[in-house]
Formats: C-alpha cells, structure tokens, sequence
C-alpha cells in the first residue's frame, strides 16, 4: 500500500466516488490520522477522532483576499470576500453572534409550525409525477420542495427558486470540493455576483415592504446594540440558502436510492411510518449528505497518535466515522430501527447544522408521502445512477424511477 491509495484525491475516480466507503474504511483501519501530501493535510476517520476535530479545531480557515492576492489568486477575491463573512468559517464569538441570529429562524418550535405546510409544497409536487410512469425524482421533486421552502424562510418570492437552486448548486461545488479547477472557479464568481445582487435587492424591497423572513430577521436583530453590515447579511442568507437546499435535497435523493436498493427495508418502512424518525437517522448515517468538512489546528496538538501542528489542514471525514464499528455495530448494514444512532451528519458542537430541525422534518414529510403515494419505487436499471462531481456534498445528479401509485394496486387487488 502506497501514499496513493489512501489519499482522498481517489474521489476523483468516479468508481469511488460512486462509493467511496471501502477508501474509508481502508484509511480507518490502516492509518486513522492520516497525512495525505497531495493534499497537504491530515485525513481523519474514526468517530471519536472526528468528534474532537468537530469540536476543538478552527472553523476560521478561508483565506482573506489579501492572502489570494498574494497567492496570485485575485480573480478568487470575490468569492473570499463574501466567504470571510460566513459563518461557516468562523470561530468563537464572532460565530456565536452570528449563528445566534440566524438559529431563531430554524428552531424546532418554529420549524413545527411550518410541518402543515411543508405537507402541502409535498403534496403539490407529487400530484405533478403521479400519473407518470417514470421520473427523475432530483429535478422533479428532491430540488424543487427545498428550494421551494428556502425561498419562504428567507422570505423572497417563492417563483425565484428555480434561480436559487442554479446558484446553490454552483456554490456547494466550492464548497464540497478541495482541487482547484478554473471553470468551475468561473461558475462560483457568477454565482456570487449574481447572489450579491440579488440578495441586496431583496433587502431594498424589504426596507420598502418589510416581511417576515430570515433575511428581515437578519437586518433587524441587535446584539449587544450593533447591527449586523449589509456585507453581513448578504454573505449568511448566501450560505443558508445553499445550506438548506442541498443538505436537503441529498438527504431526499440519497435516501430513497438506499431504500430502492434494499426493498425489504423500503417495504417495512411502508408498513411502519410511525417509525419514520429514526428511519431518518438511519438514513442520514447510511448515506451522510455532506461527507466530510475541513479545520485548522488551533496549536500543535497530538491526535491518534501523530503529532499535528498548528494551523495545519485537517479533513474531518464524517461519513467515515459514521461507519466507525467501535461505534455502530455492523456500521455497513441498513437498519432503519437502529438505537444508540448519533451520528455525524449534522456536525458536532458549535458547528452543529442550526438547520438541521428543518432538514429533518422536510426528509420526514418527503420519505413518508413518498412510500404512502406509491405502493413501489423501482430504480430504472437503464438509467445509472450518476453521483454530482462534488466530493463532500454527496447527491445526485439524477435518479430515474419507476413508479406504482397505491390507488392503482387497490383497484386491482
């Protein structure tokens, strides 16, 4: 066994990428602390080491425009601009502040209220693919209900979510993916120019017409008696947008793959809904929508055994410690009933995904209506099952299925 074998840059084989749990499971017992000099930074994979990297490590690692510039990297300064305002990539009080306001929006009393209403964006877009015999389940349902629910908690016109889908999904490309490729840095410089002006807009409209929204909430929160800057406001609607679309929309799309490849299961969750919930969770370890995030060592530090030094990359691979067996029994076995089941999908600790109430019930209201609507869901074997060029962001680009509604089996029984 070689450097080779063991880098993350084997994500870009799309044989791996299509599965890349042997690779972790391969890191995880042969070197759990591993340094990967393609990428120039430690891979971390068992469950606890992961914890302690989620939880004691540096968010605060987007380079500054500055730090592009003198890279020779300017053109980036854009997307850097708005990225140093995120919260994503922020430490300590200056995350706290933020994340504060914005969590208001996504609590699970507030995100309760919403349920009625999630039911019928759901029923809505099932009554659209009902009577068809086939369909791609990412375009025609995965994307549109978050998308559709983003655009209401943000409080801009429900009709634009098409074009918050298109620059999430630019964006998530930046965000998922640790190689640089020029165009896709071309598709993520549109993006946020476009996103800056859009969301810019939308606080002049609202200024003029105030509505209830997380972008409202934003402009108009105090901490402390000071405000948050325009900048500010533009730069977290940004990543919340992206956030709440495209945990969502993989959760939807990855989970219904996995439950057409084990139909038992599928079957049993049909019979059984009350038991979506853990379900859920189930499916969320089993198939985690976003894989893995990076940190910086706050000081040199040991882990696992190696010696770390500050401010040096670590990738924390979270779909790897999800199917740490020191943690999950039979890690790679589906089981929708599984107990003890807190696994990483979410984040941990400060970090922890503030959307998360809202993913999961969306995830809850989808797989449910999903299995109630049609008495099967068959993967079209024609069609292969192509995963988006995104290395941490784990969806799909499309999954074709063929489809059985329930009143049609009824008749003919």
């Amino acid at each position: 066994m070689n450097q080779a074998d063991l880098s993350l840059c084997r994500l870009l084989d799309p044989d791996v990428l299509a599965n890349p749990y042997p690779l972790f499971r391969l890191l995880r017992e042969n070197d759990p602390v591993h340094w990967d000099p393609f990428l120039h930074a430690w891979i971390v994979t068992r469950y606890p080491d992961v914890v302690e990297v989620l939880h004691r490590f540096s968010a605060d690692r987007t380079p500054t425009p500055e730090q592009l510039s003198a890279m020779g990297c300017a053109e980036l300064n854009p997307i850097a601009q708005v990225m140093v305002k995120q919260m994503l990539f922020m430490d300590g009080t200056a995350h706290a502040r933020l994340r504060g306001l914005a969590s208001c929006a996504f609590t699970p009393a507030r995100v309760a209220v919403l349920h009625g209403h999630i039911q019928e964006i759901t029923d809505r877009l099932l009554d659209r693919i009902e009577a068809k015999d086939e369909i791609d389940l990412i375009s025609q349902f995965a994307e549109p209900l978050p998308a559709i629910v983003t655009a209401e908690m943000l409080g801009v016109p429900v009709s634009d979510h098409p074009q918050l889908k298109y620059w999430s999904a630019a964006f998530a490309e930046m965000l998922g993916n640790f190689q640089h490729n020029p165009d896709r840095a071309a598709r993520v410089l549109g993006a946020v120019d476009q996103m800056t002006n859009y969301f810019r807009s939308a606080i002049r409209a609202i200024e003029k017409n105030p509505r209830e929204g997380l972008i409202h909430s934003l402009m108009t929160a105090e901490v402390n008696g000071a405000r948050l800057t325009e900048e500010e406001v533009i730069a977290n609607s940004i990543v919340t947008m992206v956030g709440g679309q495209e945990t969502t929309t993989n959760l939807i799309g990855n989970g219904i793959l996995t439950l057409a490849r084990h139909p038992a299961q599928m079957r049993w969750l049909r019979e059984n809904p009350q038991n979506i919930q853990p379900a859920v969770e189930e499916l969320l370890r089993y198939e985690s929508p976003s894989q893995h995030t990076a940190r910086l060592a706050p000081g040199d530090v040991e882990l696992g055994g190696k010696q770390i030094k500050k401010r040096q990359a670590v990738i924390a691979v979270m779909a790897a410690a999800n199917r740490d067996p020191q943690r999950f029994p039979d890690p790679d076995r589906l089981d929708l009933e599984r107990a003890d089941n807190r696994h990483l999908a979410f984040g941990w600790a400060a970090h922890f995904c503030f959307g998360a109430p809202l993913a999961r019930m969306e995830g809850q209201i989808a797989f449910r209506s999903l299995l109630a609507r049609f008495s099967e869901i068959r993967l079209n074997e024609s069609a292969p099952v192509a995963w988006r060029e995104n290395l941490g962001l784990r969806g799909l680009k499309a999954l074709r299925l063929r489809l059985t509604p329930a009143h049609q089996t009824a008749t003919v029984s």
